[in-house]
């Protein structure tokens, strides 16, 4: 059972103050939360991802426990951040998978095989992360919706709380969002 969200924001506030007991209190709590996002997202990527999510949870997790200066307002404020964090192990992984493609270790492929060498799930997780650049520079709550959503795999009700927002007010917002995502990824105008 997961523990109140009120306590997960005493520990993260005792760890801000330098109390080193908070974050071992802490590290299990994390660690189960960022297993299940890690889960939760590549259980949509096709089998044999190259990136398993327990290297995606060690990542996120060396990348968030740097963060000893930052203020954390609540267990939601953290769990925004981890979902950047997540976001941007995954497209910096996506992309040097890319790049290694084009070059980095090449390996030779036939015509024939040169279909099979693509890898259409990296090449989606690098357009959506520019569409959702695109999205931020006029509406950043909203990438921030998506981001909250499909990388930190939060539920409405939690992405709701995250963002100070109903529940209604969110999942309309939703709605908006997922249509220009739509229309963006498909290289739609309007």
């Amino acid at each position: 059972m997961d523990p109140p969200a009120s306590e997960v924001t005493q520990l993260l506030h005792a760890w801000c103050q330098g109390d080193a007991r908070a974050l071992d209190q802490l590290a299990p709590i994390v660690e189960s939360e960022l297993r299940r996002v890690a889960q939760a997202y590549l259980s949509r990527e096709r089998p044999g991802h190259t990136l398993q999510p327990t290297a995606l949870i060690n990542e996120a997790y060396l990348r968030l426990i740097e963060w000893t200066t930052v203020e954390w307002r609540n267990r939601a404020h953290f769990y925004a951040v981890a979902a950047k964090i997540m976001r941007r192990v995954l497209v910096n992984h996506a992309m040097s998978r890319g790049s290694q493609k084009r070059g980095g270790e090449a390996v030779l492929v036939s015509l024939v095989d040169s279909e099979t060498a693509a890898d259409p799930e990296d090449a989606e997780i690098v357009a959506l992360d520019t569409a959702l650049e695109k999205l931020a520079r006029f509406d950043p709550r909203k990438s921030q919706l998506v981001e909250l959503r499909f990388f930190g795999g939060l539920t409405a009700e939690q992405a709701a709380e995250v963002m100070g927002s109903s529940l209604r007010s969110l999942n309309r917002e939703w709605s908006l969002t997922r249509a220009w995502l739509f229309r963006e990824l498909r290289g739609e105008s309007g």
